[in-house]
């Protein structure tokens, strides 16, 4: 594990309680990101994952979604607050808490910094597929959107911050075939041919496609939105207004919240989740409510 134990002065332990906080970094990242953090007088080391956790008081995750996804297991079990700085290709979560930009996130870090008062616990999703537990706190997507995702993955990380899931999307509506889902939640089952169901905790995913757009962090509740079959072209016409919510308005859309929801599929689909590959169907997911506290803007 990598750490890089830069220390910005004495004032890092001035304070009644010293402060060591872990950096986490997508690799495209440049260390001298973290710089301008440093400011606030914490010690800042930057790591590889949380691992090694009984001295930390914070983490910062510098990245987008698959960053903030691919620490939450350890965020989850240590239960230590996390700032994210949008630094990806989408930055949905980031966003989803107020936070749009490196200033915003640096004005919360330093609120955080002199009084602690600016945390919020919030609730993540899981997803069980046999024995397997994946943590999400954006968008689970089974169907044509997790080809999208597999698809947006593949693309460079320029092309993806400048409509590559957008593209990625048109490319999976010409190329997927419509599946018969059984989906359950709360006592309903619902059966219907359809190109996708999307399974939010947050209200976006993709760079701003507001897919669940109703859905909040800390409401206790998944949004749920299954896109029945319906003539490509159609979809095509639409597939923009996923940007505003206003797919929704679709006869072929249906939209509900549920505390838990089972997934299944005539044939084997993927489910990918915050843009990574989480496994297969069947699937069930629930919420870990206040599973997560982050550090938010007021």
């Amino acid at each position: 594990m990598g750490v890089d134990a830069g220390v910005t002065g004495k004032s890092a332990c001035a304070t009644q309680t010293c402060m060591i906080a872990a950096a986490l970094l997508h690799p495209d990242v440049s260390p001298k990101v973290v710089d301008r953090f440093r400011a606030s007088g914490v010690e800042i080391r930057i790591q590889d994952d949380l691992e090694d956790s009984s001295k930390l008081t914070v983490a910062l995750i510098f990245g987008g979604d698959g960053t903030v996804h691919r620490h939450l297991a350890q965020l989850h079990q240590h239960k230590i607050p996390v700032l994210v700085v949008p630094t990806g290709s989408g930055n949905d979560f980031a966003k989803a808490m107020g936070i749009r930009s490196v200033e915003i996130a640096l004005r919360a870090w330093q609120q955080f910094c002199a009084d602690q008062k600016n945390v919020k616990e919030i609730d993540l999703g899981v997803i069980r597929g046999g024995s397997n537990e994946t943590l999400f706190c954006c968008v689970a997507g089974v169907g044509m959107d997790a080809d999208a995702n597999a698809r947006a993955n593949r693309m460079s990380p320029w092309l993806k911050s400048r409509g590559g899931y957008v593209l990625a999307a048109l490319q999976a509506l010409i190329a997927f075939k419509p599946a018969e889902m059984k989906i359950t939640a709360e006592g309903r089952e619902i059966r219907q041919t359809a190109f996708f169901i999307a399974v939010g905790n947050a209200l976006s995913y993709g760079g701003g496609m507001k897919v669940t757009p109703q859905a909040t962090l800390d409401d206790g509740l998944l949004d749920i939105c299954l896109v029945s079959k319906m003539n490509k072209l159609k979809l095509l016409c639409w597939v923009p207004t996923i940007f505003f919510g206003q797919h929704l308005r679709l006869k072929e859309v249906e939209y509900f919240q549920a505390r838990q929801i089972a997934i299944e599929a005539e044939r084997k689909l993927d489910i990918y989740a915050d843009g990574d590959f989480a496994g297969q169907t069947p699937v069930e997911i629930r919420l870990i409510q206040r599973g997560l506290r982050v550090i938010v803007p007021t």
